[in-house]
């Protein structure tokens, strides 16, 4: 397969992180999705990023003396916990269900060797993250989703980040905790808020 990282111009980068991409057409790439007449999903989903060429969804780096290649997780909206694909949406829809939660966003977290799933919660007026509630949550998600959803870490955060067209940035938040540049912070309704994502304390460990 025509494999390549791209970095955020859309060109081919070796031995720096960048994006998974497949330059042309192989074998195992659907050709479309159900219920979709148009293709406007299947686009969406593979070619939006890099008109044209395939983008797998994941964080690569290409070794130019081995060509080998390093996997470091999701760059989409995806969780992949012990390899388990869970979307963020199935969280969102039993997490926010429930009166002491404003908002939520989750993602995911590099570590040691897999990946977890961190939630960032935004609390109702009058409410706190006391360990009671992050033990309704954990079973809420549990009991009505499966445990893989059940977060590693359950933090309190004053905002959400969400584009101008109100969708959440989930992508801007995991480029944050991994340590990588938020390219798009011109298309946030409140960049501001980026900032408590910084070199939180509760991701060290």
């Amino acid at each position: 397969m025509k494999v390549k990282a791209y970095n955020e111009k859309g060109n081919p980068v070796y031995d720096q992180e960048g994006e998974l991409v497949c330059e042309a057409p192989a074998p195992p790439m659907p050709l479309y999705f159900w219920n979709d007449p148009n293709g406007e999903r299947y686009k969406a989903a593979y070619f939006d990023v890099y008109p044209g060429v395939w983008r797998h969804g994941d964080y690569v780096m290409l070794h130019g003396d081995t060509h080998g290649v390093t996997f470091f997780g999701r760059s989409d909206f995806v969780l992949k916990p012990s390899g388990v694909r869970i979307g963020t949406a199935e969280i969102y829809n039993q997490v926010e269900k429930l009166e002491e939660i404003a908002d939520s966003l989750a993602t995911g977290q590099n570590w040691e060797g897999d990946q977890r799933i961190i939630l960032f919660i935004k609390l109702a007026e009058g409410y706190q993250l006391t360990e009671d509630l992050k033990n309704k949550i954990k079973k809420t998600l549990r009991e009505k989703a499966s445990p893989r959803h059940v977060p590693a870490k359950i933090i309190e955060t004053p905002d959400i980040p969400y584009t101008l067209n109100m969708k959440k940035v989930e992508g801007a938040v995991t480029d944050i905790i991994h340590g990588r540049p938020v390219l798009n912070r011109d298309a946030l309704m409140n960049p501001e808020c980026l900032d408590y994502y910084e070199n939180l304390e509760e991701l060290k460990n």
